[in-house]
């Protein structure tokens, strides 16, 4: 049995030494990343624990880093996995302990609702910011979209964003269409699940940083009326009301949310869309409007239907170059809504079939005048998705989750300038692609310590033919306190639409329709340590492969050439006491351009991806009182997007390092009223986020919290 064991973990182990050689050429950073969750398993008739069982354990424990799946590990005292009313995934009894980690092969994270609401954000993007794996730079205070948005080195079109297990966004990178975090507020956000590996194969073969799924409230609870008010620095303004609970069989939420800021701060000179009459930041306004609601109700014991909806409207300015001043403002009206039907098959509890039918529309709309003319821009994409998946205990060692998925996408791109030379692209272009995939993904508990994941993803598209996606994983219980985890998938993005045949005439870039999809590899390799019952360790090593990379080359897109990324995540976390808790994440990502048709940047980081960023936290929590402080750190960047060459900007330049320092407390007024206070940068001290955006001093945000 050793035998097959080295020889299942020998492929992916072997990569990550080799990989690793890479690593030698940088600063080394003794930390990895993955915090999962096991349930230790002691005899073989126990069944292999299902991916939403431990997303649901996962969320009862208030950790800022646990993942999700399914593992194994040695005997304790006997617990009971409990089944939810509202549970649409297999649920065992098991016999065993229960571990702080989820028994997966790849990285897997959650936060749950109670660390969300310590952290107060205000949006995904902030609430994202300090997972291992992630370098978020686009949040917070002027945030702008060009800054851009990483998990180990992926930008936001190469990783795959859903809102309760389905996609969001709409693989569109012109006319500042990219999935934008900051227009997705987390009041409606009960839990946060981050995957990858085998994750591709249930959800798609383009994700090559992993998966981030957004759950939003569904857990049954009285009915109640919540609101909530907060004010802040520079025009900050967040209002939130909603109702919800459960009545009878009936689960439900609504709620509306509105916020919006000024951002118009000082900013020092070569700052981005800096207004010379006032040396404040320019255009950087946002007002965004979110409603959202669920409902969930079963038919009978072994049938439910669940449906969630949400739309959003997003008004901001836009920064990026700021030479000279910009005035371009973009629009993004967003509408998701989903329905899924779970049924149990036969008369246990070993089969479950899960149908889901989905709509999503992106609308962004960039205008406003440039100099002299005008130029708008407008993409209109929709998607009408289906899928059907069937979970089934085969036996109690082994796990299928099959089933497909169908995807009709479409997209509508207007094109208007008054600029001569640009007249001639003008007009109306409809495009759409379809996309039918089969999966499959099998779990086999080998014995009580080692688990083999194997999963196949076969797509079919009109535009670009069959391809098929393996992914395979193992994960080793060690000892009953550390677990070695590793993980392979092969990988594959295609060219959106709007890359394909749009002009975009606010960047003047010419659409190429013989692009062809980006491909790669990724693995993982990492160790889960418990290793006191307080103290929680997951360290990560991550690599990837990446060729026909796409960008822009002279003014046009194209497969521009390759990129191998090789990094280290790290994951701590420690009760101190009752009161008193604290974490650490750390991820170091050497993203290197190894071949570029601009021949300048090869062998240089990619552009706004910094190699370092980490975040420690300190938490008091008692008697509703909150008291939270965070620590955080990003090495800089490279400023490679929009430089002025003519005040002596360089496209080898980085932005400086960082280090800065957060506060948040809550205080209980009355049992249904709290106050809540956010201090930002404490020290005072503006500095670059990224590429020329520059953070302000200290900030604050006074609120009320109410629950009625």
């Amino acid at each position: 049995m050793n035998c097959v064991k080295l020889l299942l973990l020998a492929p992916s182990f072997a990569v990550a030494i080799f990989s690793a050689a890479d690593l030698t050429k940088a600063e080394p950073i003794v930390a990895p990343k993955n915090i999962h969750k096991d349930i230790n398993q002691v005899n073989q008739n126990t069944n292999i624990l299902t991916v939403g069982e431990l997303q649901a354990q996962a969320s009862q424990v208030s950790s800022d880093l646990l993942p999700a799946r399914s593992n194994l590990g040695t005997a304790s005292k006997p617990e009971s996995v409990a089944q939810t009313p509202d549970s649409d995934e297999i649920q065992l009894d098991v016999t065993g302990k229960k571990s702080p980690f989820a028994p997966t092969s790849a990285p897997a994270y959650i936060v749950p609702k109670e660390e969300i609401e310590k952290r107060n954000p205000s949006t995904a993007a902030e609430l994202l910011r300090s997972l291992p794996g992630f370098a978020i730079n686009d949040y917070g205070f002027g945030a702008d979209i060009h800054t851009g948005t990483f998990l180990r080195g992926f930008s936001i079109t190469q990783t795959i964003f859903q809102i309760n297990g389905r996609s969001i966004g709409s693989n569109i990178s012109t006319y500042h269409g990219a999935t934008d975090l900051n227009s997705i507020p987390v009041d409606a956000i009960e839990r946060v699940e981050l995957t990858g590996g085998t994750s591709a194969t249930l959800y798609g073969s383009e994700a090559f940083g992993g998966v981030v799924n957004l759950i939003t409230k569904k857990e049954p609870q009285p009915l109640k009326a919540t609101a909530g008010i907060e004010l802040g620095s520079y025009g900050y303004q967040r209002y939130r009301v909603g109702y919800g609970g459960t009545s009878g069989n009936v689960n439900f939420r609504l709620g509306y949310e509105r916020f919006s800021t000024d951002n118009n701060y000082p900013v020092p000179v070569g700052a981005a869309n800096r207004n010379p009459a006032d040396g404040r930041l320019f255009n950087g306004d946002t007002r965004l409007d979110n409603f959202y609601g669920s409902v969930d109700f079963p038919f009978d014991s072994r049938n439910s239907l669940s449906i969630d909806a949400y739309k959003t409207a997003s008004r901001r300015g836009l920064l990026y170059f700021g030479f000279p001043l910009q005035r371009d403002r973009l629009d993004h009206d967003l509408f998701n809504i989903g329905a899924t039907l779970t049924s149990k098959l036969g008369h246990g509890d070993d089969s479950i079939l899960k149908t889901t039918i989905a709509f999503n529309q992106d609308f962004f709309n960039t205008y406003n005048p440039s100099g002299g003319a005008f130029r708008n821009g407008a993409l209109d994409s929709r998607a009408l998705s289906g899928r059907i998946e069937h979970q089934w205990q085969l036996t109690a060692n082994n796990k299928l989750t099959w089933g497909f998925d169908i995807n009709s996408n479409s997209l509508r791109g207007d094109v208007f300038s008054t600029v001569p030379a640009l007249v001639p692209f003008n007009g109306t272009i409809n495009r759409d692609r379809s996309l039918i995939a089969l999966f499959a993904l099998n779990t086999w508990k080998i014995d009580n310590n080692f688990q083999l994941e194997a999963g196949l993803r076969q797509n079919f598209t009109n535009d670009f033919g069959s391809y098929l996606n393996p992914t395979i994983g193992t994960r080793w219980n060690i000892t009953p306190d550390i677990a070695f985890r590793n993980s392979f998938a092969v990988l594959q993005r295609n060219p959106g639409l709007d890359q394909l045949y749009v002009f975009d005439t606010v960047h003047n870039w010419q659409p190429n329709p013989n692009l062809i999809p980006e491909r790669g590899i990724a693995w993982t390799a990492g160790l889960d340590i418990n290793v006191t019952e307080s103290l929680l360790a997951q360290l990560t090593y991550f690599g990837s492969s990446f060729s026909d990379r796409l960008g822009i080359i002279a003014g046009q897109w194209q497969n521009i050439g390759q990129v191998n990324t090789n990094g280290i995540e790290a994951a701590l976390k420690w009760k101190i006491s009752p009161e008193f808790s604290s974490f650490l994440n750390y991820t170091y990502t050497d993203a290197k351009i190894t071949s570029s048709k601009t021949a300048s940047e090869v062998g240089l980081q990619l552009a706004t991806v910094p190699y370092s960023v980490g975040k420690l936290g300190v938490s008091y929590e008692s008697n509703g009182w909150q008291a939270n402080l965070f620590f955080n750190y990003s090495s800089g960047s490279r400023r490679a997007v929009f430089n002025n060459a003519a005040a002596g900007q360089a496209a080898t330049d980085f932005s400086p390092s960082y280090l800065s320092l957060d506060f948040n407390a809550k205080a209980p007024l009355s049992k249904n009223l709290a106050l809540t206070l956010n201090l930002e940068n404490l020290t005072d001290n503006s500095y670059e986020k990224t590429n020329r955006i520059y953070q302000p001093g200290l900030t604050y945000r006074v609120g009320l919290q109410a629950s009625f």
